[in-house]
C-alpha cells in the first residue's frame, strides 16, 4: 500500500458534519473549534475508532478494504492523552533500538525508566516517538503539543512536518492555539457552533 491524499467523505458522527476534506500526501491540514463540538470525535472515527457514515480513503486504499487493525496501524491517530500498558518505557515500542529521544529534548536512558518516572510532557513527547516507531502512512494529532513549553513545542512541530515530508504522508492536526495552526498547516478549517466545517472565509468545506 502506497500512501496518498487522505479524503475524507460525508462523514458523520454524533450528530456532527457530514465532513468533507481532502488532506494532500506530505501536507498538514489544521482543524479548530469550539471545545465540546467534535473534534476529537471526528479523528477517532477518521480512524475508525467510533461507528460512523460516510466514507474515507487514502490514497487509493478505502476504509473498507481493510481490517480495523489494519487501518489503525497504517492511520495512525496520536490521541490528547496516550494509554500506557506496560511498566517500562520500552516495551511500548516496537524498535526501541532505533529511537532517538533526543530529537525530542529527552535524555537517550529515558527509554530504560518505568512509565511511572514520566512527566506528562515527557509522556506526550514518547507517546509521538511511538506513534511514528509504527510509521503510519497518515498522521491524526490531538492537540500534540498541549503540554509541553516552547522548546519542546518548537521541536515537536518540527518532528511531524519533516516526517509528513519524508513520508508524503497527509496530517490532521486537531488545536486551540490558531498561531500555532497557522505556522505548521498550510490549509486551516474550522467548526462552527453548528458542527459545520468550514474554511478560513467562512465557505462550507468540500
Amino acid at each position: 500500500m502506497e500512501s496518498g491524499d487522505l479524503i475524507i467523505d460525508d462523514l458523520a458522527i454524533r450528530g456532527l458534519g457530514p465532513v468533507r476534506l481532502t488532506v494532500p500526501a506530505g501536507t498538514c491540514v489544521g482543524i479548530s473549534g469550539p471545545s465540546g463540538i467534535g473534534k476529537s470525535s471526528l479523528l477517532r472515527a477518521v480512524a475508525d475508532m467510533e461507528p460512523h457514515d460516510g466514507q474515507v480513503t487514502l490514497g487509493a486504499t478505502a476504509r473498507d478494504a481493510l481490517s480495523a487493525s489494519e487501518w489503525r496501524r497504517t492511520v495512525g491517530m496520536l490521541p490528547s492523552e496516550s494509554a500506557w500498558w506496560a511498566d517500562g518505557v520500552a516495551e511500548h515500542f516496537l524498535s526501541p533500538e532505533t529511537v532517538r529521544p533526543e530529537v525530542l529534548g529527552l535524555r537517550e536512558e529515558v527509554l530504560a525508566w518505568p512509565v511511572k518516572r514520566l512527566s506528562s510532557g515527557e509522556r506526550q513527547r514518547l507517546s509521538l516517538l511511538r506513534l511514528l516507531d509504527r510509521e503510519p502512512m497518515a498522521l491524526l494529532l490531538d492537540e500534540p503539543t498541549a503540554n509541553l513549553d516552547e522548546e519542546s513545542t518548537r521541536r515537536v512541530e518540527e518532528l511531524i512536518l519533516a516526517y509528513a515530508r519524508k513520508r508524503r504522508a497527509p496530517v490532521i492536526w486537531v488545536g486551540h492555539a490558531m498561531a500555532q495552526l497557522n505556522r505548521v498547516a498550510g490549509r486551516v478549517v474550522s467548526f462552527d457552533a453548528d458542527g459545520v466545517l468550514r474554511d478560513a472565509d467562512g465557505e462550507v468545506c468540500r
